[in-house]
């Protein structure tokens, strides 16, 4: 017999409610410190400005180091301060680091984690199962629902070209930006939500201009165990309202050591590869003369999959220089299992 795997839909935000609980709650006021008009008008976030890369001069600016740590140590060290410090305020459902964690021997390294909490709960997912593109729904929970103390700060590119923080910035609701959240039931240490535009509420559907938002995060922090993916509706994405999830592993993934091989290079010097010798196909970018001309291609590749209803999930390892991306299929068992929820 043939054992699945299945996903159980999670609470990422201490505001996740259901249907009956939100409604009571619009008939007596928000009541919470949140995101939407009711509570943002005035309000401020930290802001970490990040410098833009145009042009790749050497794989250090790739990465945004350039033998200057301060910036790039500054990223790791305030997502990882900001996020212990939400963790010290009980604002996390369990302690992730708790959780036991190892390795599974054999050819391909998997990792196993125990993590009772995450499965504690539970939600029927709030969306079907079987359409990678669906429209924004407001009534559903989403991003502009949690609270300000879950934000850890808003994250957008400099304007004068250096790396900027502010401990307390005012919320441009015109331009709508993007912001870090705690992932408030974590898988790993750090675990963190990167929201582009925030406020546009979009769906789960990548763009060029949020992926290449993602792209720029890894790449500005610097740190080889940070990672940061990307689920499609129909591949373990339980929230539709665009975001990343992200988080540091001190051991590498099975993906990042299986064996490739190279099947073309770009124009703009972009490498595309394909996974050999792993449980499932998958495509491998890196190189590229820009950032943005890595960014793009993959992007379009994720476009390209999700108008043709494919569901994905991509990573993003190596501070930003190799990314991986597994087309899924829908499960009908999922989606059975689907129309059998209360």
């Amino acid at each position: 017999m043939m054992l699945r795997i299945k996903r159980v839909p999670t609470v990422v935000s201490n505001y996740q409610k259901d249907e009956t609980e939100e409604t009571a709650r619009r008939s007596s006021g928000c009541g919470k410190n949140c995101l939407r008009s009711c509570c943002i008008p005035g309000a401020k976030l930290p802001l970490y400005a990040f410098r833009k890369l145009n042009n790749i001069e050497s794989e250090n600016v790739v990465l945004g180091i350039e033998n200057k740590d301060p910036p790039v140590a500054f990223l790791d060290s305030l997502i990882l301060g900001e996020w212990e410090d939400r963790m010290q305020r009980g604002l996390f459902r369990y302690d992730v680091t708790a959780c036991e964690t190892k390795v599974i021997p054999g050819e391909y390294g998997f990792i196993a984690q125990l993590n009772e909490g995450r499965h504690l709960k539970k939600r029927p997912t709030e969306f079907r199962v079987d359409k990678v593109l669906q429209p924004f729904d407001g009534n559903k929970f989403n991003f502009t629902k949690v609270g300000q103390e879950e934000v850890l700060f808003q994250f957008e590119a400099s304007e004068d070209g250096e790396v900027q923080f502010y401990p307390s910035a005012p919320i441009d609701v015109e331009n709508s930006p993007s912001v870090v959240a705690i992932n408030v039931s974590p898988i790993e240490y750090g675990h963190v939500l990167l929201i582009p535009r925030i406020l546009e509420c979009l769906p789960q559907r990548i763009d060029r201009e949020s992926f290449l938002l993602a792209l720029y995060m890894t790449a500005e922090a610097g740190n080889p165990y940070f990672r940061l993916g990307y689920n499609s509706l129909g591949a373990f994405a339980t929230i539709n309202h665009l975001h990343f999830q992200a988080y540091y592993l001190a051991v590498p993934f099975p993906i990042e050591k299986a064996p490739t091989k190279k099947i073309t290079t770009l124009y703009d010097e972009v490498i595309i590869s394909e996974l050999l010798s792993y449980p499932v196909r998958g495509l491998v970018f890196e190189g590229g003369n820009t950032l943005q001309a890595l960014s793009d291609t993959v992007s379009d590749a994720c476009i390209c999959l999700q108008e043709n209803n494919i569901p994905y999930n991509v990573l993003i390892s190596d501070c930003g220089k190799r990314i991986f991306l597994v087309p899924q299929v829908i499960s009908l068992s999922v989606i059975y299992a689907s129309w059998l929820s209360p």
